[in-house]
Order: structure tokens, then sequence, then C-alpha cells
């Protein structure tokens, strides 16, 4: 559950109007992922934790899964296009803001 809370986490992170969201979203992005980005987030991560030998997914897998599941998800708004602010940036701040989950 961590894990899939940690991927919902990073999806409502590429949102503008979330408070969590970066500056970096909150300036440039117009629309961001949508809840099939979370289930990309989970299921690559369960295929590289596949490949990687493992049944269980960590939340270093949907951090790895999160670049090539989520950059084409985020729509920039004028500014960031104007600006050539790239999505991948969008999504590494992301990924840079939002804290994995503590497991206790």
């Amino acid at each position: 559950p961590h894990v899939t809370a940690y991927a919902v986490s990073l999806l409502a992170a590429s949102h503008p109007d979330q408070p969590r969201a970066p500056e970096l979203v909150r300036d440039y992005v117009r629309y961001g992922g949508s809840p099939r980005g979370a289930q990309a987030l989970v299921t690559a991560g369960k295929i590289l934790a596949l490949m990687d030998g493992r049944f269980n997914v960590s939340v270093d897998d949907v951090r790895a899964a999160a670049l090539p599941a989520l950059r084409h998800r985020v729509i920039l708004n004028f500014e960031g296009e104007a600006e050539g602010i790239s999505t991948e940036a969008v999504v590494r701040s992301i990924l840079d803001e939002v804290a994995p989950p503590s497991v206790e």
C-alpha cells in the first residue's frame, strides 16, 4: 500500500492546483497526469522489480519508472512552452520534492 500511495502522491504533485506541487509545476504545467498515470507507475515498477528478480515492487522501482511513465502525461502551459521547459525537468522536480514514504 505504501508504494501505491507514493505513486498517487507523485501523480497528484503533477497538478498545478495541488498544494504540494513543486514551484516548477505550479508555474509551467497546465494539466497533470491522469489516474492512468498512477497505474502506469505501479505497473512499470512491477516490471522493473521482476526484471531484477524480485516479486515485490519498491518505491525505488516507482521512482525509476516515473520519467518514462509521466513525461508524456504532463502538459505544459504557454509559459512553459515559451520558456523551453521540458516535461522531463518537471517530472524530475516532482521526484525531488515528493518524499518517499517512511515504512515503519
